[in-house]
């Protein structure tokens, strides 16, 4: 991964070593976080959040919530083990599982990474066509060199592109403020459907585990690991503690913004389109329909945050899947390479002519039968003492973690079920 410079590695061992406080100082080991939660404001949360917001107005937004919950805590236990081990998950798993299951993973989570860049630049690409009126492939062209031009960065270390993708996220927070406070939320129904379950049919259901997808992603579980595993110089358990202290934080932090960016996606969906425009389902239909009901700065700001969310999550997933591939097979690409084979499968979509949010959709529903791999790998990892020694996760982080885990897998279960036409007892 990439390397801090000798400045900022001077000032995290002071803060380690106790010659250093404050909360400015702190700020040194915030970065891998706010990386890592680009992954849960990708375009793929647009396309699922819209869909819930419009069809089901308030209704699902339990999901968003607990998705955001279990991506807390998953997060922090990629962290965790990178910190703590010096490796990254893909790397242990190389090390510690037989070698048919090492192939079996890396290929799951190159699908993964595919699903995931579809999502990303179509994401991107649809609001360059939109706010400039171009056309879309003409838009995922200009996607794609901006983020080549982003990752030449990766060359000057890994400050400089926290600094860029911790401003697009800052840019994407802003844009959903504004956007709640231009849309007439209601806010009472909207608590209720923070903390009230409920799956109105299968079409929600689809729905619901495209936001578990979008929102808990396979390549971030990967990637904290590894953006954590050698970002500070370490003496002993004392400094691993104080660490994992300073990680926590960011992570609460981090995914707690986007969590309230993903909230604030649905209820302004709820807000403009559910009574009256339920029908609407994709992202070129929300702009349009934006405009008239909420008045075109609504919309501007709307395709602004959809642009930045798309060209920043393209970035940190072409980094997620360098490391990834370097992780499993011990073999590294040139980064403009893995760039173009991931986002070939994005062009081919847009040629053979599917609708580019259906596509964002269907992409987040991938995502999250993959899901399951990094997060059983993470728990068994997590749990054991000769991995972990004495920071191993104790049993009231197992068992959340479990049930986390068991969640997933049960509305993937459901999910499959459904799309095959397997009855589902408590669904109408």
């Amino acid at each position: 991964m990439q390397t801090l410079t000798e400045r900022t590695q001077a000032g995290m061992a002071a803060v380690l070593s106790g010659d250093a406080r404050g909360w400015r100082s702190r700020l040194l080991f915030a970065g891998p976080a706010i990386i890592a939660s680009v992954a849960y404001i990708d375009p793929g949360n647009y396309a699922t959040n819209i869909q819930a917001g419009a069809g089901y107005g308030y209704r699902l937004l339990w999901v968003v919530v607990l998705a955001n919950l279990i991506a807390m805590l998953f997060q922090a236990l990629s962290a965790r083990l990178g910190i703590v081990t010096g490796r990254n998950l893909a790397e242990i798993s190389r090390d510690h599982l037989p070698r048919p299951l090492v192939w079996v993973m890396w290929g799951i989570s190159e699908v993964a990474a595919m699903a995931t860049d579809l999502a990303e630049f179509l994401g991107g690409a649809i609001g360059l066509s939109l706010l400039f009126g171009l056309p879309l492939m003409v838009g995922m062209a200009i996607t794609a060199i901006v983020t080549y031009a982003i990752l030449i960065f990766e060359g000057r270390g890994f400050r400089p592109m926290e600094l860029i993708i911790g401003a697009m996220v800052g840019v994407i927070g802003l844009c959903y403020l504004a956007e709640v406070l231009i849309a007439p939320v209601d806010w009472a129904a909207a608590g209720i459907g923070m903390m009230t379950p409920s799956l109105p049919d299968s079409a929600a259901l689809t729905i619901a585990v495209g936001i578990i997808g979008a929102t808990v992603m396979p390549h971030a579980i990967y990637l904290h690991s590894g953006l954590t595993q050698s970002r500070a110089a370490v003496r002993g358990d004392a400094d691993r503690r104080k660490l994992l202290r300073f990680s926590n934080t960011e992570v609460v932090l981090a995914l707690a913004v986007a969590g309230m960016v993903n909230l604030a996606m649905v209820m302004m969906a709820a807000s403009a389109f559910h009574q009256g425009h339920s029908d609407v389902a994709e992202i070129e239909t929300a702009y349009h329909t934006l405009t008239p009901l909420l008045g075109a700065a609504a919309a501007g700001i709307f395709l602004t945050s959809l642009i930045a969310s798309g060209i920043s999550s393209s970035v940190v997933g072409t980094m997620a899947g360098q490391m990834i591939m370097q992780g499993f097979l011990h073999f590294r690409v040139p980064i403009w390479l893995r760039r173009l084979v991931t986002m070939v499968p994005a062009f081919a979509v847009i040629a053979a002519g599917v609708n580019a949010t259906d596509a964002l959709v269907m992409s987040q529903v991938v995502l999250s039968i993959a899901l399951p791999v990094p997060m059983l790998a993470l728990l068994y990892f997590s749990s054991r003492r000769d991995v972990m020694g004495d920071f191993r996760i104790g049993p009231v982080l197992r068992v959340l973690a479990t049930l986390g885990a068991c969640t997933v897998l049960s509305l993937n279960f459901v999910l499959l079920a459904d799309t095959f036409g397997v009855p589902i007892p408590f669904l109408p």
